[in-house]
């Protein structure tokens, strides 16, 4: 009998698991948040965020998905009205690596900010995902909230879940020289 897939709180011995995956996900943005020119310098970079309470790459906004103790995907959540302020730390860091000190908040007020989906590339297609995504749904009802909101680089694979659970346009946004649409699911009641 396969173990179900549940999910967790983070803690900040995740942090192995979790930031590498954070960055293959989000890629140049982790790059222009960090101030890093290479993944692995902004994945170094991040493990020092990771274990640290009000940053948006914070262990208090993650759920690990899992299977018995296999960690397979992570959640990384967060109120959008909050993201101006989880975003400070990294302008303080920029600015003290003498870069502009300029991070495009991501998450709008009203909504729950899908900041990043991973399932690990062994678990895909195995409802990883859709799990996670429920868990989002869980902590935007948890906290008020009737939305959950993300980005969407054109191109991803992931487009085609979002679209199969509930998520619609709601415009494009730029953001670290990509091209991103704004997916919003809003929640039942």
């Amino acid at each position: 009998m396969i173990e179900p897939v549940v999910t967790r709180p983070a803690v900040p011995f995740d942090a192995a698991f979790a930031v590498p995956l954070v960055q293959q996900t989000i890629g140049k943005v982790g790059l222009a948040l960090t101030g890093a020119d290479s993944d692995t310098g902004a994945a170094r970079a991040m493990l020092g965020f990771f274990p640290l309470r009000g940053n948006r790459l914070s262990y208090q906004n993650v759920q690990i998905a899992a299977r018995g103790p296999e960690p397979l995907g992570l959640l990384l959540a967060y109120p959008g009205a909050q993201a101006h302020a989880l975003d400070d730390p990294f302008r303080e860091r920029l600015a003290s690596l003498g870069l502009p000190a300029q991070v495009e908040s991501e998450g709008t007020p009203g909504e729950l900010y899908l900041d990043t989906l991973a399932v690990t590339e062994a678990a895909r297609g195995q409802g990883v995902g859709a799990t996670l995504l429920q868990a989002a749904a869980a902590q935007a009802g948890a906290q008020g909230l009737r939305r959950v909101g993300l980005l969407v680089e054109d191109g991803n694979r992931a487009a085609a879940l979002y679209a199969r659970v509930g998520f619609r346009a709601a415009g494009r946004r730029t953001l670290a020289g990509g091209s991103y649409t704004h997916l919003i699911w809003t929640l039942p009641g």
